[in-house]
């Protein structure tokens, strides 16, 4: 009996854990409330991202100096499952292993609240491939992102031209219109 209630009590204990750590924070709700989607949006997938954010050493635009300059994200994509779904490149797009393809522009922003990660985003999307698993997306929000900034240092004259490859993981949430 006595076994039996500890075991109970440790299960309770690891389905709180696992249950806490599930539930996004407050301030990460908040900051997905900033990038909603349009009324007539239902999200359709989330495709949980892995790779890197590249940049380049460039001269700064009207200040002098170098900075670090985006060139363009590098990763897959996965289901929720882990499965290699597809890959996000230039444009930016997303590419599904079907072929369908999403090119996004930028409608709203939000800093990340992890020191380091890039942006969260909403963008808009239209189809620019054959149909398939993405052709229908109309938005992607990019929420939960680590990593991905640009390096802090290492960018001057001597340096131009350098390629920084900073590794990031971020969930996009695909939506469809209803």
């Amino acid at each position: 009996m006595i076994k039996s209630s500890k075991l109970a009590i440790f299960l309770l204990a690891v389905f709180a854990a696992v249950s806490a750590a599930a539930e996004p924070s407050a301030s990460s709700t908040g900051l997905a409330q900033k990038l909603k989607v349009g009324a007539d949006e239902s999200l359709a997938m989330i495709v949980p991202a892995k790779g890197v954010q590249i940049y380049e050493c460039r001269a700064a635009k009207g200040e002098g100096g170098y900075e670090w300059a985006f060139v363009a994200p590098e990763a897959d994509l996965f289901d929720t499952r882990g499965m290699r779904i597809g890959h996000h490149y230039a444009g930016p797009s997303w590419e599904a292993s079907d072929g369908s393809k999403i090119v996004g522009s930028v409608k709203a922003r939000a800093d990340a609240p992890a020191d380091g990660a890039i942006a969260w985003l909403l963008l808009g999307a239209k189809s620019v491939g054959p149909d398939g698993a993405f052709s229908h997306v109309s938005s992607v929000r990019r929420v939960n992102t680590v990593g991905g900034s640009a390096p802090g240092t290492g960018c001057a004259a001597s340096a131009a031209g350098a390629v920084a490859r900073v590794p990031y993981t971020a969930d996009y949430f695909f939506f469809t219109r209803d």
